[in-house]
């Protein structure tokens, strides 16, 4: 069993370390991933600067009230429930395993673009990885079509490379912790949606820590019906098999050896996982304090109080506006519809 942590209240994740806002809750369709220059997501608005399919391209957020934030730093880890019209919003459940989490989502299911967040450039926004000049697509292993779920990361977590996990014996990955969303509803980047933790997978990607979280859009129709790993495995047979062989192997195709897991391969329960989600934003408070090395990462933020890398309004601005205008998508890559046998 996993030693307690040093613990970190419900209480103060809600309101103890930066200014959060309120993440309304509600049901919208997802609009065709990249095509709206401005395109409301929530509580949070995403603008595109720079040519999709390009280097240059940048998925940049804003608040409703159309000021430029993080969504590593701003966006809170914890998503509290609103209600319509003056209802008063519900309070949170007191089970730390029952919590709401903000997921923000960098990649839509079925696609290949790895979008991700830009940890090292200024207000984090979402881009594609480049890899030796080119931009990165994962591979369609058979008999999978890119990503096999909404893949995206928790705010206001962090992976410490210089924190070894005592389990593992592995450090982290420099990252947010990631989260695969299980629902059926194909999201967009950048989108903001509230999640339902179910377990946790530790992979480890080249000696490093890299944990997956699995959990469901809470506007998700099972999402009621699934409240444990075991839920998963009994109602979704063959998903959590077919997600530890697609994390085994999506690197195989590009040369590169197949990853490893920690605890055999087997997810650690809701508990488990609340446990890391509970570290990793512990790690996170650390780093955005200036009480840990930040290894590369860009920690301007708009609304953590205590952190001496808070930037100004006009700053974040000035940011968004120095990158390249939005402008008509580039071609393509043909590699998204190559089929992989591994």
């Amino acid at each position: 069993m996993r030693a307690p942590l040093l613990r970190s209240s419900l209480g103060y994740l809600l309101t103890g370390f930066g200014s959060f806002s309120r993440n309304k809750a509600v049901t919208q369709a997802a609009p065709p991933p990249l095509l709206s220059y401005l395109r409301k997501t929530m509580h949070y608005q995403t603008e595109q600067r720079g040519h999709q399919n390009s280097s240059d391209y940048r998925l940049y957020f804003k608040t409703s009230e159309g000021k430029y934030i993080s969504p590593f730093h701003d966006i809170p880890l914890i998503a509290e429930t609103e209600q319509d019209s003056n209802v008063p919003a519900k309070k949170t459940k007191r089970n730390e395993s029952e919590v709401l989490y903000n997921m923000i989502v960098e990649v839509p299911r079925w696609s290949n673009a790895k979008m991700e967040i830009a940890t090292k450039e200024p207000l984090n926004p979402i881009k594609q990885d480049v890899k030796k000049g080119k931009l990165r697509y994962v591979a369609n292993i058979f008999p999978h079509k890119g990503y096999i779920w909404n893949y995206g990361a928790l705010p206001q977590t962090w992976e410490d490379p210089n924190h070894q996990d005592k389990d593992t014996k592995c450090c982290g990955d420099n990252d947010p912790i990631d989260v695969c969303d299980i629902g059926t509803q194909v999201c967009s980047p950048g989108q903001v949606i509230q999640v339902k933790v179910l377990g946790i997978l530790a992979m480890i990607d080249e000696g490093e820590m890299d944990w997956k979280v699995i959990a469901i859009n809470t506007q998700d129709p099972d999402a009621k019906n699934l409240n444990s790993i075991d839920d998963v495995r009994k109602s979704r047979p063959g998903h959590l098999e077919a997600t530890v062989e697609w994390f085994r192997k999506y690197k195989v195709p590009d040369g590169k050896p197949e990853n490893q897991f920690g605890f055999n391969g087997q997810f650690k329960d809701k508990d488990f996982a609340v446990e890391i989600i509970k570290s990793t934003h512990e790690h996170w408070r650390a780093l955005v304090q200036k009480q840990t090395n930040p290894g590369g990462i860009e920690c301007k933020n708009l609304s953590c109080c205590d952190s001496p890398f808070k930037c100004s309004t006009d700053e974040a601005t000035d940011i968004v506006q120095s990158a390249p205008a939005c402008g008509s998508a580039h071609p393509g890559s043909p590699e998204v519809d190559k089929w992989h046998f591994v």
